[in-house]
């Protein structure tokens, strides 16, 4: 379903900063990077919130992107069908990785 994902640990946490609505950059930490594999190449990112306010759950970020040298340009997801399918696959990518973390316990 996918050509790429990537989960990131603690320790190799890989930050973004995304201007809010006055302009200010927040800090986000990319959880997850994927591809659908719908032939159209378009590139999904996932992030949280940087800052760790010991909230058990945090809010995940969902946008389309696309890099350019070391820049990258993220898009928001508007179409509610797009949404769906960037859902879906978030969530079985975590599934598969919390299997994968559960056999290793």
């Amino acid at each position: 379903m996918t050509d790429n994902n990537h989960l990131h640990d603690e320790e190799e946490a890989e930050i973004i900063y995304i201007p809010d609505g006055e302009g200010n950059e927040e800090a986000f930490e990319v959880i997850m990077r994927f591809e659908l594999d719908d032939g159209t190449d378009r590139k999904y990112i996932m992030v949280v919130p940087a800052e760790d306010d010991g909230e058990e759950e945090q809010e995940v970020f969902a946008f389309r992107y696309e890099e350019e040298n070391d820049d990258i340009q993220l898009f928001p997801i508007d179409d509610p069908a797009e949404w769906d399918m960037v859902e879906e696959t978030f969530n079985t990518l975590i599934g598969e990785f919390d299997e994968a973390e559960g056999d290793k316990a």
